[in-house]
């Protein structure tokens, strides 16, 4: 491979600095673009921590690119939030493209279930009647045929609204369920014209859901993306979490329910079986025995799940041997559509009935394996929530996910580049944790600070007056809430308020809100049941406002500008021990002679405090306050490490008058 050169694009006087006079060098994203080139290069494996504005996409993108002058390297780019993936896909690439000097495509790949089949769609409309039970099932039907005459690329994501799960799981793309070049939409099938895009493109964008279901199925002997060479994995501290939950196992009676229910429905006579009545008597038969032992199976589980003692986790330490009756009723019922399929004549009619049998035996494998722990080091668990309707969700994840991504993905791809704004712990900062937990034994590691001037930008608070939340949790709570109204007041709203706990920040609303509608600033709570993008919506229009949030508002949230002035973290985010895979993953530690707190719970808790401070300075021009009303970062000895591994920036160690917070 000819030697990579990121310098003449990103450094001082390149290309870009030629196309943007005002362009500012980095030296940083110079930093990690060389050592990205050199991994490539070697090659061999990298992690790399970069700041906030290290501007670390393009730091790996145009060694990325400029590798793929060789025809045979290709580049895959994987990112876990769909706002990093559009970034990369919509401002980074065409920049780059208009820049560089190398010719290259890219293109941003999705699962098939993304795309919507023109065969299915139509077979949909003409069985409407038989497969739907509502008015707006079939409007919205309508509305998606009109679309897929004008889409540019027949996904879901290019849809003005979401069409309701019944009705796009009707008409979705999928493996099973699909006649290949037999199809007589196949040459306009915008699934096979994605992939035609995607074999032939030099950088592939995915998201880390599908990487890891690639590298799963390509385990079993087959993929779903093209070999490639360099594999970039962006927002990286977010990889064992979905590695965990794709290698693992997800069941619930609601979602199973509906798969059968979509096959035949008693009350109202409706379903894919219905669709071939004369042929499919037998599985319409056996579909309301299954429906039957489903109910029946999980209603077991929950019953046994309510005979525990109290404080039970839901993990199961032997497999339970529950009866597997529900297993056997569906793959009768899969044999009998297989045998309703037989008497079908046309292929696209019979396909459907096909994939249906398919899924049927699928979904019975799953709740046996689940139900006898197939897998060897996994964690089991069972979930019980009794709400509108009883929800039983049955769950498996491995233990430790570091073996399959070192035997899939870094043993396979020749550089493996990792990299995040929050992968190290301390000072010095150490990547230990972080490479341990995902399997990286050998590789670079290359710690990045940030441009940004934390010094003058930032102002952390640290109260020492509270409780400890660990020893008067209750009077920690109260004093917690009148500490949040005491920062807030100082910037009059402007902040996101972060919680580790849902009911705490459900107690912080009703207290808070009173007094907060008092001085007009608007407070939009998680607790409120307002999507996380609605929220941020409504938080950017009003200036004086204030978010509540829980862990999807610790990462991925970015509002630069005044209107963000202040993070309040409430409790230091230690993950509940309590969780049936924490706890199995902690004894594991303790097994091997370790110290779970200091070699887990600190450094995961680090990492998302990190994340959570990183929310307030997004650009060179943000100003803030970052408070941390948890006493212990200042009483105990790993306070520390959580302080030592926050940005150099001015701190404030202070005792305020809470009595006279009157709330």
């Amino acid at each position: 491979m000819a030697n990579l050169d990121p310098v003449s694009i990103l450094g001082p006087g390149g290309a870009i600095a030629r196309r943007l006079p005002r362009y500012e060098h980095r030296p940083e994203q110079l930093a990690m673009a060389e050592a990205v080139a050199r991994a490539i290069e070697k090659p061999g494996h990298l992690v790399v921590e970069a700041g906030t504005g290290v501007g670390k996409s393009f730091a790996y993108l145009v060694p990325a690119i400029q590798a793929t002058a060789n025809p045979k390297t290709k580049v895959v780019v994987s990112t876990h939030t769909i706002a990093l993936q559009e970034q990369i896909i919509a401002k980074d690439i065409p920049f780059l493209q208009a820049v560089m000097p190398e010719e290259f495509t890219a293109v941003l790949v999705k699962g098939r279930s993304n795309y919507i089949s023109l065969r299915r769609l139509e077979v949909a409309i003409k069985r409407q009647n038989l497969l739907f039970q509502r008015e707006e099932e079939i409007d919205q039907l309508v509305t998606l045929r009109m679309w897929s005459k004008r889409t540019g690329d027949g996904s879901r994501s290019d849809l003005d609204f979401r069409p309701m799960p019944s009705v796009w799981e009707a008409v979705q793309s999928e493996d099973d369920n699909c006649l290949g070049r037999q199809c007589p939409n196949h040459s306009e099938c915008f699934f096979f014209k994605a992939r035609r895009r995607m074999r032939t493109a030099n950088v592939l964008v995915v998201n880390h859901a599908l990487l890891v279901t690639d590298l799963v199925l390509r385990g079993e002997g087959f993929g779903l993306l093209p070999d490639y060479q360099v594999a970039v994995i962006d927002e990286a501290h977010t990889l064992e979490a979905v590695a965990g939950e794709r290698m693992g196992v997800q069941l619930s009676n609601v979602g199973v329910d509906l798969a059968l229910a979509r096959l035949y429905n008693g009350r109202t006579g409706k379903g894919v079986l219905a669709t071939h009545r004369d042929a499919c008597r037998e599985a319409i038969d056996q579909a309301q025995r299954t429906r039957t032992a489903a109910e029946d199976f999980f209603n077991r589980a929950a019953s046994w799940f309510g005979s525990q003692p109290e404080g039970y986790n839901g993990r199961l330490r032997k497999a339970p041997a529950w009866s597997e009756h529900v297993c056997e009723e569906l793959r009768r019922l899969a044999t009998a559509i297989g045998r309703g399929a037989e008497g079908i004549g046309k292929p696209e009619e019979k396909v459907e009935l096909v994939a249906a049998e398919e899924r049927c035996r699928a979904l019975a494998d799953q709740i046996a394996a689940w139900n006898r722990q197939a897998a060897e080091a996994a964690v089991y668990w069972i979930e019980v929530e009794q709400k509108s309707r009883l929800r039983v969700r049955l769950a498996a994840s491995p233990l430790d996910v570091g073996p399959s991504l070192r035997r899939l993905l870094y043993t396979e791809v020749p550089t493996c580049v990792l990299t995040s704004a929050t992968l190290c712990v301390g000072s010095p900062p150490k990547f230990d944790f972080f490479r341990g937990r995902i399997g990286l034994t050998a590789a670079e590691a290359l710690a990045l600070g940030s441009p940004f001037d934390y010094a003058n930008q930032v102002k952390i608070h640290l109260p020492n007056n509270l409780p400890d939340p660990s020893e008067q949790p209750r009077d920690f709570e109260q004093q917690a809430i009148r500490a949040v109204a005491h920062y807030l007041a100082q910037t009059h709203g402007k902040a996101f308020v972060l919680f580790t706990s849902y009911k705490m920040m459900e107690a912080a609303t009703r207290a808070l809100t009173p007094w907060l509608a008092s001085r007009d600033i608007a407070v939009f709570s998680q607790s409120d049941g307002l999507p996380r993008s609605k929220m941020v919506e409504a938080f950017k229009a009003d200036i004086n406002s204030v978010i509540f949030g829980v862990d999807s508002f610790w990462q991925g949230v970015d509002v630069p500008g005044e209107t963000l002035s202040n993070v309040i973290i409430t409790r230091l985010p230690f993950a509940v021990p309590s969780h049936p895979l924490l706890e199995a993953r902690l004894e594991d530690i303790r097994r091997r002679g370790g110290n779970p707190f200091v070699e887990y719970q600190v450094p995961e808790a680090v990492i998302k405090l990190k994340q959570g401070f990183g929310r307030l300075i997004r650009s060179r021009t943000d100003r803030g306050i970052v408070v941390i009303l948890d006493p212990r970062v200042l009483t105990k000895p790993y306070g520390r490490i959580f302080l030592g591994s926050l940005p150099e920036c001015p701190r404030v160690v202070e005792a305020p008058r809470l009595e006279n917070m009157r709330i």
